[in-house]
This record gives structure tokens, C-alpha cells and sequence, in this order.
């Protein structure tokens, strides 16, 4: 029979639909393997298309917005919120409102068009993480802002534009409300059991060993227990860290994990079009005792559609039990 799963962090429901059960080779997907040709903003030679960088790693014999590179960021063409302006809030009876002060910046990851984060050094995708920090901790000495969200849209499904690999960070002048409701119901938690719940699931999950997918010295990956889409990952630290950073002052044991995961995924899904968000905590509350950053990452194989959108429930048809098994089987 289907079973009805309950986030334990964020008390969301899923239907894990057995019956439904599906392969890796039943989703059928457009694979995201890069193609040569045409012309792209983000390859080097084009650095004039883009905005100014705001940092980029080169040779200290290079100029800013020149060849050169291994990685830059720039603001996005075209942003969602924007840093100029003050921060200004008023009501129109019962609705609320606020400008659009923020910051929407991209990551460029590389210079090679054909890489990936699954492909690319494992150096460089430690500098990628570093440009994640570095940006993070620049745009939290803005007082108008409260919150980084750092995110990856990897293929056209998945909401990217360029093909060119990306990521991209929205600072925000609020906290986004599933961050919220995470802390809420952690803290919660924290509150009854003195313990937190991020930190119980880790040692659980250890434990029964069922939706564990790798693990190194640092940090681990597993399928959670209630994922909403199939084949949905979840990376964390083993220990507790409340926000994202280097612990030891380096980001190699993430870089490492992090990577693997998506060339399992990459194996076992054929490069699927996904998702990756960082949860953080909030610029004023970023060391706890309650809250643990993680990384969620969710390849897009299914559709939300009407039940979906009206119930708030994801109907998944690859148990993540089952999901753990393809993935520690990939050969990588």
C-alpha cells in the first residue's frame, strides 16, 4: 500500500506511492551533458556582456573583467531585488508591502563551458564553496538585509537560462518563510528535548543505516524520510554547526561529498536537470544550539500538478529507501 510520510523538521506530509514504485530508468528526462557551440555570456572572452564582477579568483597579473579567471561573480542582469535604495515597509489595510531592496548575484563556477560541479577539479569546486562563504559574509554587514539564499538551477527544467554552469545567491530583507518554519519547528524541539533535531535524525539515520548514501569525515548524505520528489538528497554536517562555514578553515571534506553526491546522481539519473538550496541560519540568530545548515538537493523527474498545488502534499513514486540503494551502487 502507499504510505503516508511526515516531515519530522518540517511537519510536511508526502505520499511515498509503492505501488507507483518507479527506476531510475523510468523517469524520463532531457540529460543536462553540456554541447559545444553558440554563444555564451559566461565563457571567457565575453567578460564585457556581463555586469562588472564583484569578486573573481585570477592571477594577480590579470585585470578585474578580463580572461584570465577560474571563477567570478557578478550581479545578475537581471535581478530579482536590487541593492540600491532604502528599506521601506508600509501597509494598504490588511496587505503589507515593502521595496525590493536586496541582492541577486551569480556565481560563474568555471570557465569551461563543458564542466559541471560533478565534472569540474575537486579544487575548484572548494573555490566555489569559498565564493559562497566570502559573498555571505560581505552582504550579512548590510543591516537591510537578513538572509542569504544561496541556490543552483542546473538545466532548463530546473529554471536555468544559461547553460553554462551557475549558481546564484538572493540576499533578502526578510527571512524566506520555509527557513522560518524550519528554525520554528527545530527550536520547538530544542525547547521539549534539550537536543537538536537535525542532530537526532543524523544519529539515527547512522544508526539504522537504511537512507544512508555516503559519509565522510565530516559530513554525510542520505535520502530523507519523507523526500518530496524522487531521488531528493540531503547533505549535512555530522556535527553540530548552526550556519553555513569552513570548519578547520576548509571546505574540502564538503567539496568532496558534495560532488560525489551529484556524480551518483548524474550515474544513476543520466545528468538530470536539479535543484540545490543551502538552508542557513539568519544573519541575527546564526550560531544556536538548535538549527543545522544543510543542503538539499532535488533533481527534477515529476511534476506538481493540481493535487499538489491544492493539498500542499508531494506524491513521490520512488520509495527513499530504494532511492539509497541506486545510489550506493553507482559506480563513480
Amino acid at each position: 500500500m502507499p504510505e503516508l510520510r511526515k516531515d519530522p523538521i518540517s511537519g510536511r506530509w508526502v505520499i511515498i506511492s509503492i505501488e507507483r514504485g518507479k527506476r531510475p530508468s523510468d523517469f524520463i528526462s532531457p540529460s543536462q551533458k553540456r554541447r559545444a557551440g553558440g554563444f555564451c555570456p559566461f565563457c571567457p572572452g565575453n567578460e564585457h556582456t556581463t555586469t562588472p564582477e564583484i569578486i573573481s579568483f585570477r592571477p594577480a597579473s590579470t585585470s578585474p573583467n578580463s580572461q584570465g579567471w577560474t571563477l567570478r561573480v557578478v550581479p545578475n542582469k537581471f535581478p530579482a531585488l536590487q541593492i540600491q535604495g532604502e528599506l521601506s515597509k508600509k501597509g494598504e489595510g490588511v496587505f503589507d508591502q515593502m521595496n525590493g531592496v536586496g541582492a541577486h548575484e551569480v556565481i560563474i563556477e568555471t570557465p569551461d563551458h563543458q564542466l559541471s560541479l560533478a565534472t569540474m577539479p575537486l579544487r575548484a569546486v572548494e573555490d566555489v564553496l569559498w565564493a559562497y562563504f566570502f559573498r555571505l559574509s560581505d552582504l550579512k554587514k548590510d543591516f537591510r538585509l537578513k538572509y542569504v539564499l544561496i541556490f543552483k538551477n542546473e538545466g532548463e527544467i530546473a529554471g536555468s537560462s544559461l547553460e553554462h554552469t551557475h549558481s546564484q545567491l538572493i540576499a533578502l530583507p526578510i527571512v524566506p518563510k520555509i527557513v522560518k518554519e524550519e528554525m520554528d519547528s527545530a527550536k520547538k524541539y530544542y525547547e521539549n528535548k534539550e537536543r537538536c533535531i537535525f542532530c537526532d535524525i543524523i544519529n539515527q539515520e547512522l544508526s539504522a543505516d537504511k537512507r544512508v548514501i555516503y559519509e565522510n569525515d565530516k559530513y554525510l548524505s542520505i535520502s530523507p524520510f519523507a523526500p518530496r520528489e524522487p531521488f531528493e538528497t540531503w547533505i549535512l554536517p555530522k556535527q553540530h554547526e548552526s550556519s553555513f562555514s569552513p570548519p578547520d578553515k576548509s571546505f574540502s571534506s564538503f567539496a568532496e561529498i558534495l560532488q560525489r553526491t551529484l556524480r551518483q546522481l548524474d550515474k544513476v539519473l543520466d545528468s538530470p536537470p536539479y535543484n540545490f538550496i543551502i538552508h542557513t541560519s539568519p544573519f541575527k540568530d546564526e550560531i544556536n544550539d538548535y538549527y543545522h545548515w544543510h543542503v538539499e538537493i532535488m533533481p527534477k523527474l515529476t511534476k506538481t500538478a493540481g493535487f499538489e498545488w491544492g493539498s500542499g502534499f508531494y506524491i513521490n513514486p520512488t520509495p527513499p529507501e530504494e532511492a539509497t540503494k541506486y545510489m550506493k551502487e553507482a559506480k563513480i
